[in-house]
């Protein structure tokens, strides 16, 4: 079967620094697969690259079998995206913004307000969707961001940090919408610093240091380079004890993207 996702040698430059270093993954339908690494590993580079929104310096990315640099717009449409730090025009009212995107991707109106609804009640924004975006906090506009990710019903979910900025309420629903989503079938490629989150999670992990992918694979996997009993967080630091071991990828390590990128 066709990988949702193909990653091959998928890099990264800004001038002399190298953000992503030559990546190699597949992502299959029905997984829930984390991209996981401290900040400055190169986890919001490779995801803005798979959205097409950053254009790599060599390799390739493909999503559902369409080139994620010449068919971005057609990957817009069919993913459901949640940037780290979403971005909203102030003056429009959280409803207006919800409405706008369902529009863009072809709903009428009366499809995009009963697919809104549950999602406003279980993550509570409620009276929130009729004030304006400007006085949204950060965890506000993360869950704005997750109802528009969801709204078109996309088999595909790619989240930059899903749950930064929320509370433990918020967060369990966010779980359980990533949780539905696979088991309907849809496929969920998400990064994340948080290993336990990533643990209850994911099917499978990819760990990212300094732009390269230092191990993949399934916890049993990976465990099988550990004790049988290791948690995510345990074979976490071997990995990285071991890729320090072999010295790091640029002196210094990985520094944070010029502006217009992230290194995150």
């Amino acid at each position: 079967m066709e990988p949702i996702i193909r990653v091959q040698g998928l890099a990264k430059s800004y001038g002399p620094v190298q953000a992503v270093r030559g990546i190699d993954l597949e992502v299959q339908g029905g997984e829930v697969f984390a991209l996981l690494g401290p900040n400055g590993a190169g986890k919001t580079t490779t995801i803005r690259m798979l959205m097409g929104i950053l254009q790599p310096s060599s390799g390739r990315a493909s999503i559902g079998g369409l080139d994620c640099s010449s068919d971005r717009a057609e990957i817009m449409r069919q993913v459901g995206y949640l940037p780290d730090e979403p971005i909203f025009y102030d003056y429009l009212r959280g409803r207006e913004i919800v409405h706008f995107v369902g529009q863009m991707h072809g709903l009428d109106r009366l499809t995009i307000d009963q697919r809104c609804a549950p999602l406003v009640g279980r993550l509570d924004l409620g009276e929130a969707m009729e004030d304006y975006a400007v006085n949204y906090s950060h965890g506000m506009k993360k869950k704005l961001a997750v109802i528009c990710a969801l709204l078109h019903q996309p088999n595909l979910l790619i989240l930059d940090e899903p749950t930064s900025g929320l509370d433990p309420f918020a967060t369990r629903e966010v779980h359980a919408l990533i949780r539905a989503h696979a088991t309907g079938g849809g496929s969920v490629f998400l990064s994340t610093h948080l290993l336990d989150q990533a643990e209850r999670l994911c099917h499978r992990v990819g760990i990212l240091l300094q732009g390269r992918l230092a191990a993949c694979g399934a916890l049993a996997e990976l465990r099988k380079a550990a004790r049988e009993d290791s948690s995510l967080e345990e074979i976490f630091f071997a990995v990285a004890a071991g890729a320090q071991a072999d010295g790091p990828a640029t002196p210094g390590g990985t520094p944070d993207a010029p502006a217009g990128g992230s290194g995150q």
